[in-house]
């Protein structure tokens, strides 16, 4: 039916099938526009922050429409492309669009609905309140209404939820729901001075004037200086510049000398450019010529480089070229902890004309980086982590995608389950922009993708400088343990080259890709071990915060002394991580300067930033870490890496285990020797013979290729499939276990033998919830549509049963 009513289609921050509804009123129909946020009402009393996906004439049949409450925007924060790419992101990755947009807008766009307390001032009965219950409404005389947080602390009424709820049944509380906005918009004072002393005259009258009030004359110097005023255009200071003597600015102020305002400033870091571009040697300009001739034919193209081969370099050109033009390059990369050194060399090139995205920075200057993009302002240049990819871009012309192999490009929890590398490749094709993707170790599928002819190619074989791939050294542990020869867990030839390389003044990594001090405590004489009581894994003891925790829910207990099954005081520690590493190194050499770069130490980006900036400058000796040491870091003095156990990495039980160990132990083995001389890395492992382990001491990328390319051909994986992981969850293990066995059983009806399982996964219960998973393997040519309506009419037929209602089931696509 169709009206005579303007509807928009909103799409809403929660997990909705599909769009909502709205009537457009009378007055706002000029203001609204596609892509502009709303206000609207859902449900009894809540409002949402939603985007305008398109507008009609035809009302919802099967319900009663409501009205946008107001409209925050004038012109779009969401452009017509990036509503085509959520849409995208929704139906390939087997979620819903207010899931994409929930991940994909900054939460300072996203306006919320907040619960607050007010007092009822006609309310008379206080005689009738308890303790408590006075304790809170005395809390009222302070301030006019509180959330339940602030009521709590300033009431200091402990489980304050019960008298909460009974003063609102004796009507002395009323709730409010009222809109709150997480942005704030920065201001800051700036002075100028006042109109009638722009001559030379009446300065020199003013400097007289101030003669007696020398405070009041330095600062007017100051402000001479700061505004470069001789120059004939005087600029505006800040006030903070002049803020060293307050009293004298004041004093300026009020004899009308100094005229003071504010203005909206940006959060943002001012960067300057410095620096010009650096020329390419041969191997660079052959690449980079190489790569604009694939561009020609190619829409993507594959640039597999070895470690220090300086591809950051020939990114950096093609860069300069595409800004030259008046386009938008992105620049994603895989870990923050990279941002920070690429930062630093991309901001000497590039100057204002770079943004950076990622989720260290706060949630306002996030904002402030997508609205110098919606308006067009953003000089150029992005470098981002994965959720660049939902940025306003205007005129993007160039992707590169850096250590493109890196599973961190992907999302995990919660949805959109979405694959970075591959989402940028869609919203490339949207700009008709041109992406490299660029790997020492590209992932099997991108090389299989070059080496077929679907993506261009372009090597380079040789280290920067015709520098050496580093030495590696394979040490048998099992033979040394045997011998009882080991030291802990250093192997003396490892032991011997770290001696070397500090007397040398040279730096040392060492790698353990396992964080926490001892990943295992258990009772020597009844095996009992601390397990989490949310996840089915064993605490991790961490001895900075003398705690054990888990790694998936974060649950935390102090350490038991005495074993709580037996009574005995007889807790050993098994295995070891980076913390444990980094005190038997401090003990072994006490004179080095030590750090430890995982999780635990570098979770906000100012200890990213010194960490990295400590190691390059040579104050640190040696870098222990986890994999964040592997991913493009470079330092120009690091002679020795060790990688303390190549076993864990390889007996893994995924399809991708060997692929993922030939990159981490390949890209760990490239921070050594970048220039100067040639590195050493000392592998430490106890099957030396190991196929993986020969291949990373040739450091024959091919070869371990070849051998993972023909398995998955054999058994059907990518990329000759495309996977889809179905996880069910549910509190009880008996409901998980029935739910997935009769979803199996009515996916294998309708798609046969490509359906597997379902399997209890390595860990199956984490947050309390039992998991199952199955998995499904469809074919490259799949319509993902089809198979996602097929999988959606298959999780509701489960959530019709009584007893599965509650259960959680939803789909991993292209998992890693």
């Amino acid at each position: 039916m169709i009206t005579t009513e303007i509807y928009a289609n909103v799409i809403l921050p929660l997990p909705l099938a599909e769009y909502y509804t709205y009537r457009i009123p009378p007055e706002m129909l000029v203001e609204i526009t596609t892509g502009c946020r709303v206000i609207v009402p859902f449900g009894k009393k809540k409002s949402y922050t939603a985007i305008v996906a398109f507008m009609h004439r035809n009302p919802p049949v099967f319900y009663e429409t409501k009205d946008i409450a107001a409209v925050l925007d004038s012109t779009p924060v969401v452009t017509q492309r990036q509503l085509e790419l959520w849409k995208w992101i929704a139906a390939y990755y087997q979620c819903t669009l207010g899931e994409v947009y929930k991940a994909a807008l900054p939460a300072g766009l996203k306006l919320e609905s907040e619960t607050t307390f007010v007092c009822n001032p006609d309310c008379e009965s206080d005689d009738l309140l308890s303790e408590k219950e006075q304790h809170i409404m005395n809390a009222f005389l302070v301030k006019e209404k509180y959330t339940l947080a602030e009521l709590e602390k300033a009431s200091g009424v402990k489980n304050i939820l019960p008298s909460i709820k009974r003063l609102l049944e004796k009507n002395a509380l009323f709730v409010h729901e009222e809109m709150r906005n997480s942005y704030k918009v920065k201001t800051e004072s700036f002075i100028r001075l006042a109109e009638e002393f722009s001559s030379e005259e009446s300065m020199h009258r003013l400097f007289d004037e101030l003669s007696r009030a020398p405070k009041q004359l330095h600062v007017l110097m100051r402000y001479m200086e700061l505004s470069k005023f001789m120059s004939g255009k005087p600029m505006e200071v800040n006030k903070k510049l002049l803020s060293a003597d307050a009293t004298a600015v004041s004093a300026l102020i009020k004899k009308n000398i100094f005229h003071i305002y504010t203005k909206q400033v940006e959060r943002l870091k001012d960067f300057s450019a410095n620096t010009p571009l650096n020329p390419l040697n041969d191997s660079q300009q052959r690449a980079y010529l190489e790569v604009k001739a694939s561009f020609e034919n190619k829409n993507i193209t594959l640039l597999h480089g070895v470690t220090s081969s300086g591809k950051t370099e020939v990114y950096i050109h093609l860069i300069a070229e595409v800004l030259r033009q008046g386009q938008q390059a992105l620049y994603l990369l895989p870990e923050i902890a990279l941002t920070t050194q690429i930062t630093d060399r991309m901001s000497r090139v590039f100057g204002n004309r770079l943004n950076v995205y990622h989720s260290k920075f706060s949630d306002s200057e996030r904002v402030e980086v997508w609205n110098r993009l919606i308006r067009n302002e953003g000089g150029g240049l992005v470098l981002g982590v994965r959720s660049s990819v939902f940025l306003p871009f205007r005129d993007l012309a160039l992707v590169i995608v850096d250590e493109e192999h890196e599973n961190t490009y992907k999302q995990f929890d919660p949805a959109p389950r979405y694959h970075a590398r591959n989402t940028v490749l869609v919203l490339a094709g949207m700009f008709g922009a041109k992406t490299l993707l660029g790997s020492a170790t590209p992932s099997v599928e991108s090389y299989f993708h070059a080496k077929s002819g679907k993506y261009g190619l372009v090597e380079m074989n040789q280290r920067f400088d015709d520098m050496p791939l580093p030495d590696i050294e394979v040490v048998d542990t099992g033979l040394l343990y045997k011998r009882k020869q080991m030291v802990s867990h250093f192997s003396p030839s490892l032991l011997a080259k770290i001696k070397d390389a500090l007397e040398s003044n040279e730096q040392v990594i060492l790698f353990q890709n396992r964080r926490g001090f001892a990943p295992v405590i258990e009772c020597k004489l009844c095996a009992w071990t601390p397990k989490c009581r949310n996840c089915d894994v064993s605490l991790t003891y961490h001895k900075h915060s003398e705690q054990l925790t888990c790694h998936y829910c974060g649950y935390a207990e102090n350490v038991q002394q005495i074993c709580p099954a037996c009574g005995n005081q007889s807790l050993i520690m098994h295995g070891f991580g980076t913390e444990k590493i980094e005190e038997e190194i401090a003990a072994l050499f006490p004179q080095a300067v030590i750090a430890r770069m995982d999780l635990d130490t570098a979770r906000t980006r100012t200890s990213y930033t010194r960490l990295i900036a400590d190691f390059e400058s040579g104050k640190t000796n040696i870098l222990i870490g986890t994999q964040m040491v592997s991913k493009g870091l470079d330092f120009d003095h690091v002679s020795i890496v060790g990688i303390l156990n190549a076993d864990t990495m390889i007996n893994y039980p995924d399809f991708r285990a060997h692929e993922r160990a030939f990159q981490l132990m390949a890209q760990v083995a490239g921070r050594a020797g970048r220039k100067n001389k040639r590195g050493l890395v000392v592998l430490q492992t106890s099957n030396p013979q190991h196929a993986i382990i020969q291949k990373v001491q040739q450091n024959d990328y091919p070869a371990m290729f070849n051998e993972q390319i023909a398995e998955r051909k054999m058994f059907r994986y990518p990329p000759f499939t495309r996977l889809i992981y179905i996880i069910i969850k549910h509190r009880e293990q008996s409901v998980t276990e029935r739910a997935a066995t009769l979803l199996a059983i009515g996916l294998r009806r309708i798609f046969g033998n490509r359906i597997l399982g379902p399997d209890r996964p390595v860990v199956e219960r984490i947050q309390a919830l039992f998991i199952r998973k199955i998995v499904l393997k469809v074919e490259v040519t799949a319509n993902m549509d089809k198979v996602k309506e097929i999988l959606n009419h298959q999780r509701l037929e489960i959530l019709k049963i009584a007893e599965m209602k509650s259960v959680y089931i939803y789909y991993d696509v292209d998992p890693m």
